[in-house]
């Protein structure tokens, strides 16, 4: 078990992709697969490589994508 805590999500804030992998506790490549496959929105700038990532659409996603317990 591991020592490190994980950031709490706040709904007002934005994140850049490894912030938010590392709030979510998954690999920088399990969160551009979520991007990819319109599980997480983003926004992205013309003109601009970075994208941000804001708190309201890391919870959205969480909540949009729950599992009953057992399943």
């Amino acid at each position: 078990m591991s020592d490190r805590i994980k950031p709490v999500i706040e709904q007002g804030a934005v994140y850049s992709r490894q912030e938010a992998a590392e709030a979510l506790g998954i690999s920088l490549s399990t969160l551009k697969r979520l991007i990819k496959n319109g599980h997480l929105r983003v926004s992205k700038p013309n003109g601009m490589r970075r994208v941000f990532i804001t708190g309201e659409s890391i919870l959205a996603m969480l909540s949009d994508t729950a599992v009953e317990r057992g399943a």
